[in-house]
């Protein structure tokens, strides 16, 4: 890698926040300790809090321990590491706090800038105008903006435009951290340069599509703030729908940035909008109840310190239809929800069935062929085919049999989604992030639902924690003759 590619100044507002420790951090600290990142990169916390410089080197470290695995945090690694670490303290809504970082960018003004709002949406507009105003904003500077960029398209756009005063739409970064992660970027590869898939990756092929997003954690202290917001717009507005977009776009014409969007894009846009009735018949939304986690007795999302009532769901699935050539007639089943009985997130494609079987099979089911993408816990890709069972049984038997298509390799150290996306916007490849016409696109389609539950077109439902979801999950699937994957 060039190094003045990735010589820059990682601005980090609200570093000290949960995000920051969690993910950001450890993620720079593989890149630094990878080389991706130049020794002499400086990685800048925004922070209301004051501290002196080796008291932020403390808590990052403590912080680095706690969460990267025992041997992946060496201490010689971070004394090199630490040299690149500076922290500045900033009241997000008062310019004069920002001198502090502006003496410090001002040092090298020719450098690539990378600021990541890891901050409440509110204060993006903010912190971009402060920015401006004090002239840190470069034509070698980026914005990162982690989600959620509003609750709807109105105040999504309300975002949007504002930052858009300080910055240009290519130097801006929305980020989902599920286009991260190897699995997800491989459905492109297992699409586009396999022969044997693209004829049958059609509605004459396919059945129909399942994507699940499920948690084994309830809301814990966030709720506050995923009240404001349930599964429909913290997860199936954003990620599923991601999710949706690669396995339904057409092939781009090449991997660059735009030409990969604007196939997104079109998928969006064909997306079936719902009726009143369609949403009465093809979504689901439910809270859970009290129920156990790991063995252990976990309370309801009614039941949490100060809370009385709330109309915002925990578990969301919906029918979707695709209207364009290729996906006519074939559904995407999308379900999400917190404290479920496991944590699993997977996308499994549903074949058609053979049109007409020879195989006798003792009575027994012949499967479709399933092509199973999980993304976690575990990440694989698996082909579910038909195969003879051995022996010298009167009837040919079969039995259905994995054929597992991701090679494992040896790596000292797999690299999480942010890291992957962090290098990218340093290498300034905005291709795995969201376009402002494709977050108002997604957001047009999912507002009609919204809407439609806030006129309570659809009852809310209640699951046990530590299940699979409500019932009405299951009819929703089952009205077609199909079933969940995991059923």
């Amino acid at each position: 890698m060039d190094t003045m590619e990735s010589l820059c100044d990682i601005t980090i507002f609200g570093g000290h926040g949960d995000l920051a420790f969690r993910k950001l951090m450890p993620a720079l600290y593989h890149l630094s300790n990878s080389g991706y990142l130049d020794e002499k990169s400086r990685i800048i916390t925004a922070t209301r809090v004051p501290m002196s410089n080796d008291e932020h080197c403390d808590l990052v470290k403590s912080k680095l321990k706690e969460f990267l695995s025992d041997d992946a945090f060496e201490e010689e690694k971070f004394e090199y590491f630490k040299v690149q670490l500076h922290v500045v303290t900033i009241e997000f809504d008062i310019l004069e706090s920002y001198r502090g970082l502006k003496a410090l960018l001002d040092e090298y003004p020719e450098r690539q800038r990378v600021n990541y709002l890891s901050t409440a949406p509110d204060f993006f507009g903010t912190i971009c105008k402060s920015m401006s105003n004090l002239e840190l904003v470069t034509p070698q500077s980026r914005v990162v903006l982690e989600k959620p960029i509003g609750r709807d398209l109105q105040s999504s756009r309300v975002i949007n435009v504002e930052v858009l005063k300080y910055f240009t739409e290519s130097q801006i970064y929305r980020i989902d951290h599920y286009l991260g992660k190897d699995t997800v970027q491989n459905i492109m590869a297992l699409r586009f340069s396999n022969r044997f898939f693209m004829p049958l990756w059609n509605s004459n092929h396919i059945d129909h599509v399942q994507i699940t997003v499920a948690e084994s954690v309830g809301v814990e202290g966030r709720w506050g703030y995923y009240d404001d917001y349930g599964a429909m717009r913290d997860m199936v507005q954003n990620h599923l729908m991601q999710l949706l977009c690669l396995i339904a776009m057409e092939p781009p014409c090449s991997l660059d940035a735009d030409s990969v969007r604007d196939e997104k894009v079109k998928v969006l846009r064909s997306l079936r909008m719902m009726t009143p009735a369609d949403i009465e018949q093809k979504t689901v939304r439910a809270q859970y109840a009290k129920g156990s986690s790991d063995g252990k007795p976990v309370p309801g999302y009614l039941e949490g310190e100060g809370v009385e009532e709330s109309t915002t769901e925990t578990f969301a699935a919906l029918r979707v239809d695709i209207d364009n050539w290729r996906w006519n007639g074939v559904p995407f089943y999308l379900r999400s929800g917190k404290r479920m009985r496991r944590r699993n997130s997977e996308i499994v494609i549903h074949f058609k069935g053979v049109p007409h079987s020879i195989f006798a099979n003792q009575g027994k089911c012949i499967w479709e062929n399933k092509l199973v993408i999980a993304l976690q816990p575990k990440e694989s890709i698996h082909l579910q085919l038909m195969n003879k069972v051995p022996g010298l049984s009167e009837q040919m038997m079969l039995k259905p049999v994995e054929l597992e298509l991701n090679t494992p390799l040896k790596v000292a150290h797999k690299p999480d989604a942010y890291e992957r996306l962090l290098l990218d916007v340093i290498r300034a490849n905005p291709t795995l992030f969201m376009r402002l016409d494709e977050v108002e696109a997604a957001w047009k389609w999912a507002d009609v639902i919204l809407e439609g539950w806030a006129e309570d077109m659809v009852p809310m439902k209640s699951y046990s924690a530590g299940t699979d979801g409500p019932s009405a999950a299951v009819q929703l699937i089952a009205r077609s003759g199909r079933s969940w994957h995991d059923e």
